[in-house]
């Protein structure tokens, strides 16, 4: 078992907020967490909401939630029902008058939006949110990690069920299963007729141009669907917390920025498993293995940061950085990310960071030890900058 870090900070806002939403992609383990808080709660009730029996029960959701008063009550998968938030508002002012102050709901899903929207509109001031991601380099790494451990969580990326198996072949064909099950019965439960041959494609060609510059009309006519097709498909991966678009920064620096986002599949191990590389020899051998290598660190950075303003910087002019993080002290950090282990890095890194005014400048690849190169540049491995970057949130 692996303490994911996210547990303590779950208990700290069950304990300062009536509701918590706990999201993530499925199979991160929201639901071992959950029935962690189940055990900390005297008579805590949960209910899957995937489940016909637990549906059943809520076609009078005020009238349950009102039957067990003083008892945290767990939801999971709970955008199955979205009506239930309009209902919560009210269970929770009045069980506050009862004196019930905190830790009344604790709400899971694998789809953020319809639980982001509806618990910011519905909730607000009375919900906390929590994203639970796959396992980091921090929940399963030491600081004195052999580079087969690191290189191990990049293959077969951080779902816990493929972390953890015991061969190479079993974690890719789990990962296999886990993006079929996706495709053919995730997807249409939510709602959208999506043909699944379509969608994989789609996220096919995604973990083949990962890390690039969406260009939504190439996938487009590769696909031989519209852009606004295309646009809706990857709203609906990113929705689901497969696929990120790492927007690119929008402050004035008086430059000609480039606008497009960059996208990336999330887990670099569902890189792999989309694109059939199960072993670190042939994602090495394969022409990905850097702009996967760049997401799975960026992937790490930004859970380290979840408080942060996040963005790449690029211009017309050739200045460029991986990664910004803009922290709530105002100070400004800029990653650049290698696969070597002899880094460095371009002169437009270091136009970048002055255009930014960066007062920290990483660069982030898979050495052994840390060190400090020309102009306060500071190399280190993902482990590190990930533990360097948490103490600034």
């Amino acid at each position: 078992m692996y303490e994911r870090l996210e547990q303590k900070h779950l208990t700290d806002l069950l304990a300062q907020f009536a509701a918590v939403v706990l999201f993530g992609p499925r199979q991160t383990g929201k639901t071992t967490m959950a029935f962690e808080q189940k055990d900390a709660h005297a008579n805590a009730l949960y209910l899957d909401l995937e489940l016909p029996s637990a549906q059943r029960q809520l076609e009078d959701p005020e009238a349950f939630f009102m039957a067990h008063p003083g008892q945290l009550v767990i939801l999971d998968e709970v955008q199955r029902i979205p009506e239930v938030f309009s209902i919560l508002r009210g269970v929770i002012d009045q069980r506050r008058r009862q004196g019930e102050s905190s830790g009344q709901f604790l709400l899971l899903g694998s789809a953020t939006g319809v639980l982001l929207q509806q618990s910011s509109e519905s909730l607000a001031g009375r919900v906390a949110q929590l994203e639970l991601t796959p396992f980091q380099a921090r929940e399963v790494l030491t600081p004195k990690f052999q580079s087969s451990e690191l290189n191990g969580l990049w293959v077969r990326g951080g779902f816990p069920l493929a972390w953890l198996a015991k061969e190479d072949a079993a974690s890719m064909t789990w990962r296999e299963v886990f993006i079929t099950t996706y495709l053919e019965k995730d997807i249409p439960a939510l709602g959208p007729r999506i043909p699944a041959t379509t969608l994989r494609r789609l996220w096919t060609m995604l973990a083949h141009n990962q890390g690039e510059l969406l260009d939504q009309s190439k996938l487009a006519s590769a696909l031989a669907i519209s852009g606004q097709t295309v646009g809706r498909y990857i709203d609906l991966l990113c929705d689901l917390m497969l696929v990120r678009r790492l927007p690119a920064w929008s402050g004035n620096s008086g430059k000609r920025l480039v606008r497009s986002p960059k996208v990336y599949v999330r887990d670099s191990g569902l890189v792999h498993a989309l694109l059939g590389l199960s072993t670190l020899d042939a994602v090495l051998s394969h022409p990905v293995a850097g702009s996967s290598w760049e997401g799975f660190v960026i992937e790490q950075l930004i859970a380290a940061a979840p408080t942060a303003s996040v963005s790449f910087y690029r211009t017309s002019n050739g200045a460029e950085v991986d990664l910004v993080l803009e922290f709530r002290n105002g100070q400004t950090w800029i990653v650049e990310v290698k696969r070597s282990t002899a880094p460095t890095v371009s002169k437009g890194f270091f136009v970048a960071a002055a255009d930014l005014g960066a007062a920290r400048k990483l660069l982030v690849a898979p050495v052994e030890h840390p060190y400090p190169i020309n102009d306060g540049v500071e190399v280190m491995d993902p482990l590190m900058a990930a533990l360097l970057i948490a103490t600034q949130t």
